[in-house]
């Protein structure tokens, strides 16, 4: 089943958004991986497939935005929220949650959409074999994984205002933000990047 709207949203650090009627996908996929050593790079892993499914549908490359976001030109096009619900040691299941404007939010000049004509049911198909896969992957980032993220990161060499001012020098295989600092390059596992300005 896929819902036609979404009138009760939330997005990372109880973040909102609209959603208009037949605009776009907005999906949650629970996964139960046997193997969790995954988990901390799993927004970055299910945002590299989704820009690669999603390539087809718009006009240029998709980009990335540490931790979370897929943009098309100047405009968000997507974001990814995982959370995972424990029992003690153990992972009872994750969820991998995406929502993708099919069409771009008339009111917010910062977003963007998908090439006019594109259809939600053919994106979907798209997307869910990858997000899928994603959620059952093992380890830290790939060097295959690392490349096609340095390829498509929106972020890196720009000056970023949060989590720290600085010079985005890209990602760690473990997930992490590296920002060039005075002193060296730090990374950064949780927060937001909030970049000076953008491309």
């Amino acid at each position: 089943m896929i819902a036609n709207e979404q009138t009760a949203r939330r997005g990372r650090e109880g973040r909102t958004w609209q959603s208009s009627p037949g605009a776009g996908l907005w999906l949650t996929l629970i996964e139960r991986p046997k193997d969790t050593s995954g988990l901390g790079v799993l927004s970055l892993r299910a945002g590299l497939v989704a820009a690669e499914a999603l390539d087809r549908f718009a006009s240029e490359p998709i980009r990335l935005k540490w931790p979370n976001d897929l943009y098309v030109d100047r405009g968000k096009l997507a974001g990814i929220l995982v959370e995972a619900r424990w029992r003690e040691s153990t992972v009872e299941w994750v969820a991998i949650g995406l929502g993708v404007n099919v069409r771009a939010p008339e009111n917010i000049g910062s977003a963007a959409g998908l090439e006019p004509g594109t259809d939600r049911l053919d994106v979907l198909g798209e997307l869910i074999p990858g997000i899928r896969a994603a959620g059952q992957a093992r380890g830290p980032l790939s060097a295959a994984e690392m490349e096609e993220f340095n390829a498509r990161d929106l972020a890196r060499g720009r000056i970023c205002i949060q989590p720290a001012l600085g010079r985005v020098a890209g990602i760690s295989a473990d997930g992490e933000l590296l920002v060039a600092l005075a002193d060296g390059v730090t990374p950064f596992r949780s927060g937001s990047l909030v970049l000076e300005e953008l491309p």
